[in-house]
């Protein structure tokens, strides 16, 4: 790796503190084995996430703990590639990746832009997401009954708004999972960013 070395940010209760990554497997979890143990943590399992290095960056990988692990606000369920800046959640604890470099000439092309949304469906989605920073890890989007609370709305009107969202996101008949997939696309494709929801 050229120039700085990769270290994470783990931010707590007093700030962030920097962790060299110095190895190519890096380990993550309450348990003390770990190359970077957080006992205090109630809500990481003893051995949750592993970081690995891989010429061409860092990956980090679910180890099957009970609580899920999340890059940028979406929970990841096989190995994710990471860019300098990510945020990482795993328990209640937060780190972000500083890797020091961008690979030069590599560029991946950008997903789908965000559709033209109205203020009112711009509002839906904001409540949508909220619950990703309210709780210490984002499980579940805000049901319609919740939604209309917030906005002072009936449910009814929020279901509309919701259908229409569906539509233009592109998102098929999945049921429920239509709720969190909705919300997924919404950060993913930037119609909602961590600032809104602040």
């Amino acid at each position: 790796m050229s120039g700085m070395a990769a270290y994470l940010e783990m931010w707590g209760t007093t700030g962030a503190s920097m962790i060299p990554l110095d190895g190519d497997r890096f380990t993550l979890g309450s348990a003390d084995s770990n190359d970077l143990a957080v006992p205090a943590d109630r809500r990481l399992s003893r051995l949750h996430a592993v970081l690995e290095r891989y010429p061409a960056g860092w990956c980090v990988r679910d180890l099957g703990s009970r609580n899920g692990t999340f890059v940028n606000g979406q929970r990841i369920w096989r190995e994710h590639v990471l860019a300098d800046g990510d945020e990482i959640r795993a328990g209640q604890s937060r780190f972000v990746l500083r890797s020091g470099r961008v690979p030069a000439g590599q560029v991946t092309e950008a997903g789908a832009p965000a559709p033209e949304l109205t203020g009112r469906e711009r509002d839906v989605l904001v409540q949508l997401c909220r619950p990703l920073l309210a709780g210490a890890i984002f499980t579940e989007p805000a049901s319609s009954r919740e939604i209309a609370a917030a906005l002072v709305v009936t449910e009814a009107a929020v279901k509309q708004h919701l259908l229409r969202l569906y539509e233009k996101f592109g998102i098929g008949d999945d049921g429920e999972k239509r709720r969190v997939r909705l919300a997924n696309e919404a950060m993913a494709r930037n119609a909602i960013t961590r600032a809104d929801l602040a």
